[in-house]
């Protein structure tokens, strides 16, 4: 991989792939970052298995610095390779929709004896039993407010919500930032406002709390 300063990592949510994550790559190798893909079975393997997978991609990364940003699921992918790896390098996580107390669909489906649809995915996180947030690396959360999604068709899903995960859902113990803006679970991926928001955390460690957030086209790799 070319050696570049600072690389960020994308790491994509449940029934998904990396492809998915493309456009918001395309975005990061535009500002200047390295990127690389993490695509993973999300539902055949846990969360953790997912981790050690990460952790063995990560030694072919060679430069100094690695980010991640995070869809959904694949927070929780980030946060069991900080429980199990914590000598990462410096680096900042930015996870986007990733329920980090637990998914009320998760539950749902769980306790109705639809758990098969999320497969190995339940285990740890899914259900709020994700490891603690103790790295030194910081993490901010973003979370979405627009009720568009599978939620809808759930009585009792905690508001506001993406659609999917609830914004109460998104916080983190231990979290350095968290920030909501006007979009559904998976528009997040596609959303230049959301990326804008990301790239702002990993050059300052803090998102753009303002009315209106334009892309940092002025950032300066550090």
């Amino acid at each position: 991989m070319t050696a570049q300063r600072e690389t960020v990592v994308l790491v994509h949510g449940l029934y998904v792939h990396g492809l998915w994550m493309r456009l918001l790559e395309y975005w990061l190798e535009e500002s200047g970052y390295q990127t690389v893909n993490f695509s993973y079975p999300t539902m055949t393997r846990s969360p953790v298995e997912n981790a050690d997978d990460l952790q063995t991609l990560l030694q072919q990364v060679e430069t100094p610095t690695i980010h991640f940003l995070a869809h959904s699921m694949g927070g929780l992918v980030v946060r069991y390779l900080f429980q199990k790896y914590p000598a990462q390098r410096p680096g900042r996580i930015v996870t986007m929709g990733t329920p980090h107390q637990g998914s009320y669909a998760a539950q749902v489906m769980h306790a109705f004896g639809l758990g098969f649809c999320v497969g190995r995915g339940l285990e740890g996180g899914l259900l709020g039993d994700g490891p603690t947030w103790i790295a030194k690396n910081h993490l901010g959360s973003i979370a979405g407010t627009l009720n568009i999604g599978f939620g809808l068709l759930l009585p009792g899903m905690p508001e506001p919500s993406d659609g999917l995960i609830a914004v109460v859902e998104t916080q983190l113990s231990g979290m350095s930032d968290h920030i909501c803006l006007p979009v559904s679970h998976m528009q997040m991926l596609v959303d230049p406002t959301a990326v804008a928001q990301a790239a702002a955390f990993f050059a300052t460690g803090r998102f753009r709390h303002s009315a209106h957030t334009v892309w940092p086209s002025d950032k300066v790799l550090n």
